[in-house]
Order: C-alpha cells, then structure tokens, then sequence
C-alpha cells in the first residue's frame, strides 16, 4: 500500500491520501469524505521490477547484429565467431535453401494472408507437413508459427482442469505456461529422474493425465530418459509428449531426434512437437502424431485456429532444408566430430562442463557475475558466447551455454578452447 501524506510516500499494499491533519497509524483506514485510493500504477510497478532485476545484474539487454554469415557476425564494427546460435547443422545460410525462398517468393508472394482454416493454409504448407511426417515416421502433422504457440495449443486442447501434466523440472517454459494456462494441475518430477515422475504419476493414478518432458533441454545440452518413460506411461496409461527442438536434425538415425535414437514408436509417444527454426534453420514449428491426434489439434488447438499461417514461401524454405537435414548424414557426424574434439579440450583445461552429448556444451560456472565476465572476456578476444543467468537456470548454476554447429571448423573450435584456458578460475 502506497499511502501519502504531507508530501511523502510510504509503500505497502494500497493507495490512499491521507488529509493534512492525518498520519499514517495501524488502525482500519477511514473511509469517505477527505480521502481517495489510488489504483496501483502497472507501469510503475513493472519499472520497479526491472530496477530490481537489474540490481541483482540479472537485466537482459536485446544486441543487435549488424550482420551474419555462417558462423560469423557483425556486432558493432566487430568480427565475432559465433558459438550461441542454434543452427546446429549450419543451414540457416544455406544456398539451396535461401534459393528455395527466393523462388517461391517470386511466384507466391510473402504473407499467408490469413490462418490455416481461413485461406492460409497453401500446397506449400501441405507439403511441408508431408515431409515432416516422412522424415519422423507419422501419420500426421500440424504446422504452428512457433514452438512456444506449438506448445500452449497441445497442452491446452488435451488438458483441462480434471487433468494433471506431470513435467521435468528443467523443461522449456513454454511447457510450464502451457500447462498452467490449461488448468490443469501441473507436478514436476526431479531433472531426468524417471523414477520421480512414476511417483508423481501414482499420485494421481484416477486423473487424465499428460507426461510431457524436452527431449533434450536446451540449457544443459543432456538428453531425457525417453525409453523409461514411455515404459512407466504405457504402465500408468498416461500420455507422453516430447518436446525436441533441440533434438530434432541433431540425433536418431536421419537426424529423426530423440524419439527415434530411442527406438520409440508413435505408439510409444503419441505427442512429438519440434521447431524448424533451430536445426532446420527456418522459423516455425509443428506437432506430429495420429491422425486423430491431429484432427483434434485442428478443432481444439486455439493457437492452431486463430493465428496467421507462416508465409509459404517460409513453409517452402523448409521443406528444403528438412529435407538437406534428413539427407546430409556428414553434418551431423562433422557436428558428433566438433563435439568432442571441444569435450576432449575442455576436460584437459579443467572446465566445468554439462554431461552433455549434444551440441549444446555448457560451462556451468555458477556465479553470475563471473559468468558475465567470462562472456566479456570471450567478446574481447572476438567470440561470441552467450552468459545465461538465472531466472531461465536455476540459482548457482549460471553458465557459459557453448553452442556448436556443422558450419564450425575445427580451427574455430581450437580458438574457442584457446581463448577459454585464459579465463580466471
């Protein structure tokens, strides 16, 4: 309450003025004639929240690059290499698929124009989801304009206030939110604890319910239990759901992801959601399962329904690139290369890093402010590397969250471990 009185201001819960001839006391605030709440201002209140943030050193900042090309960009006249972008095959540049672009820009122009089940919904579209479903092994598939619209449609047209979402702790948070904005009651298992999400479930065992987990987790690079899961699913009769933006092109026979490097079925998890915008190099997102699965989301998935389709010359982009992605098995064993060939280095520098077998190679130095400044020193000596601090990891577990893609070197990978043997510890 923020309370006036002659001029100054005291903060609490409410907003009154008190008359001149009034302090503030513990008794029941008078109503009536001489004194007026005040509404709490939003604004003020939100700038407040950033002032806070930034006092702990927490305050994110939007960089603008001035140019990128591969794995090297343009920040403030400076040449930086790159190792905190998600294009883990290196194809977001890709002639083929910038060619793909430009041609069905010509013929179809850009914008969709409308949502799917207007008039949005273009043969560019439909045949993206073909390829989608060939390269996962689905029967179906629903293109969404993001992974986080991807994410809050599924969850909220399977859950309601009856069921429970049973979620790892260090999921995406667009799982949580989703969640959270179905409904229904969401109870969260300790990180890759297969086990613990058995006990959630069995405390529930009367409700619909949805086990929904990343099938790799974007800040620390590992990889779920997925078998183990399906196997406690199939038991409780629970429904799975993997989220594998960041498994998808990366891992599993073709770069099918983490579902398929698990020899599971779409029996064995009936929800696969993925992104286009990271391995893919595109932008978007899509779900993947049944055909009944798939009808449902179009009725029911809200995100689905009331958004404008992406451009299809975007859908287009994509089906290019997904298929580059599922044909080109050199990337992902130049990418399997790079990736331990920094492990190797970093292990003989001492350096904290994730037990992590993906692209993903976190440097977990706790600290946030020394984190930062590692990310700084990085800067100095031309290399992009992202400090990720709470609240997106957890506190204590600020890291340096090293990206790698095919489009590196092997020379680039020296410098990064060069550069990093510097750091103080």
């Amino acid at each position: 309450m923020r309370v006036r009185n002659h001029g100054h201001t005291h903060v609490c819960h409410t907003f009154v003025t008190l008359p001149p001839d009034r302090t503030l006391t513990s008794a029941p605030l008078p109503q009536g004639e001489g004194f007026e709440l005040m509404r709490p201002d939003l604004l003020q209140t939100l700038a407040l929240r950033v002032a806070e943030r930034e006092r702990a050193g927490l305050l994110r900042r939007v960089r603008t690059l001035d140019q990128a090309r591969s794995t090297r960009v343009m920040v403030d006249g400076r040449e930086l290499l790159n190792f905190c972008s998600n294009d883990y095959l290196g194809l977001a540049q890709d002639p083929r698929i910038i060619k793909a672009l430009q041609e069905t820009a010509n013929e179809c122009g850009v914008g969709s124009t409308a949502a799917h089940l207007v008039c949005g919904h273009r043969r560019e579209h439909a045949r993206l989801e073909e390829a989608l479903c060939e390269w996962t092994g689905r029967a179906a598939a629903l293109l969404f304009s993001s992974g986080w619209l991807a994410n809050l449609g599924t969850l909220q047209a399977l859950l309601d206030h009856n069921g429970v979402c049973v979620q790892d702790k260090l999921n995406h948070a667009s799982q949580l939110d989703a969640a959270r904005l179905a409904g229904a009651t969401l109870k969260r298992y300790p990180h890759g604890d297969a086990a613990g999400a058995s006990r959630q479930l069995a405390a529930c065992a009367e409700q619909p319910a949805l086990l929904a987990t990343d099938g790799v987790f974007s800040m620390d690079g590992d990889v779920a239990p997925l078998a183990e899961l399906a196997a406690l699913c199939r038991r409780d009769g629970a429904t799975l759901m993997v989220d594998d933006a960041h498994g998808l092109g990366v891992l599993g026979p073709n770069g099918a992801g983490s579902v398929a490097e698990a020899g599971l079925s779409q029996h064995d998890a009936p929800v696969l959601m993925a992104t286009l915008g990271k391995s893919v190099g595109c932008m978007g997102a899509f779900v993947a399962g049944s055909r009944a699965l798939i009808d449902g989301l179009t009725q029911f998935a809200r995100t689905f329904v009331y958004t404008t389709a992406m451009p299809p010359a975007l859908a287009a982009t994509a089906t290019a690139a997904v298929r580059i992605a599922r044909d080109e098995d050199w990337r992902r064993d130049k990418l399997q290369a790079l990736i331990a060939r920094f492990r190797a280095g970093a292990a003989q520098l001492g350096l904290p890093l994730a037990n992590s077998r993906t692209a993903i190679q976190p440097i977990v130095l706790g600290d946030a402010g020394s984190t930062v400044m590692a990310a700084q020193a990085l800067e100095a000596a031309g290399l992009l590397v992202t400090a990720i601090r709470p609240p997106t990891v957890p506190q204590g577990k600020a890291r340096l969250r090293v990206t790698l893609s095919a489009a590196h070197m092997e020379a680039d990978v020296d410098r990064l471990l060069d550069a990093l043997a510097y750091l103080p510890r």
